[in-house]
């Protein structure tokens, strides 16, 4: 089970992650957000990110200029998609970013089953995504809410890996571990307020998942 520490604001929480044992960094490229940060921020954040560490691009709905421009400032790895993006949006701008990509979708009760959230990742598959994210749907927010939705909709099998998001916390990460999930990303569960990540938090998050002793 691999781990994603995203909305991360400060160097000292990116060295903490990293010394934790974090598998992906999430830098958060939406002004909206709460966890915001500029091309020019993320520099200092990524510095003295090792190989192996993978770092993420979240971005909500962004124009292609926007996107290019991002690109040629900060040397991410990954792009994730976590707005309205449709198969060929996403396919077109990881075209132009020439980058792999990560689709995240908003997953409530009313609109989606196993079977329908199945027939999602496959169109984002066929257009190319590495990994599916799902998250908790929220009519005013993009993610980041601290809000889960019903893990019972996860399908048991997918086109693409899943990443499961929303709501994780120390205290309930170890109830997903036997989900057909290869993944887990968190932001307000490992928080002492928003953007600023607590150490005693991100250290329990991971024993939680990798059981280290």
């Amino acid at each position: 089970m691999q781990v994603k520490f995203c909305g991360l604001t400060r160097v000292c929480d990116v060295q903490q992650a990293i010394e934790l044992g974090a598998d992906a960094l999430g830098l958060v490229f939406y002004p909206p957000s709460p966890r915001a940060i500029t091309a020019e921020q993320a520099l200092p954040l990524i510095a003295h990110v090792p190989a192996f560490v993978s770092i993420v691009a979240l971005v909500v709905n962004i124009q292609d200029d926007e996107l290019a421009q991002l690109i040629s400032t900060v040397p991410i790895d990954v792009i994730q998609f976590h707005g309205d993006e449709s198969p060929a949006d996403c396919e077109r701008l990881a075209k132009i970013a020439n980058k792999r990509w990560i689709k995240a979708l908003r997953i409530d009760k009313q609109s989606h089953t196993p079977d329908s959230i199945k027939a999602l990742i496959a169109d984002y598959a066929k257009a190319g995504a590495s990994s599916i994210l799902l998250d908790a749907y929220h009519k005013e927010a993009y993610g980041g809410t601290g809000e889960r939705f019903d893990w019972s909709l996860v399908p048991e099998s997918s086109a693409l890996p899943i990443i499961l998001a929303g709501g994780l916390t120390p205290e309930n990460v170890a109830g997903v571990v036997d989900l057909p999930i290869s993944a887990v990303d968190v932001s307000g569960g490992i928080e002492a307020q928003k953007g600023i990540k607590d150490i005693d938090k991100m250290l329990a998050f991971i024993k939680a998942v990798k059981r280290y002793h």
